[in-house]
């Protein structure tokens, strides 16, 4: 792993538009420590609009803070990861998020 691959594995977890840059930034060596990191990121982002979408019909606040809570922790564990150079997959959806975005 090499300090662009790394950058470009951070970049991947600043929001939904950080995924997609880093991917551009990918295109041309295509890193595999970037790659996965920019598979996790974008699992993250993307599950977190869509199942977002129908907790948003709960109303209720306890259940939103704690599907932001669950959110927020997934992306910091995958942020530490990519700062620390590890490909550790996020718990309980890290495995799905390979295999979707194994094209990325």
């Amino acid at each position: 792993m090499n300090k662009e691959s790394k950058n470009i594995a951070i970049i991947s977890y600043f929001t939904i538009i950080g995924a997609v840059i880093a991917l551009f930034m990918n295109n041309d060596k295509k890193y595999t420590f970037a790659s996965f990191h920019i598979r996790q990121a974008l699992g993250i982002f993307l599950s977190f609009f869509l199942i977002g979408y129908f907790i948003g019909y709960f109303d209720s606040w306890t259940i939103s803070s704690a599907f932001y809570l669950f959110y927020f922790i997934l992306w910091i564990y995958g942020f530490i990861g990519a700062l620390q150079g590890e490909t550790k997959l996020i718990p309980l959806l890290g495995a799905q998020f390979q295999k979707i975005f194994k094209n990325v």
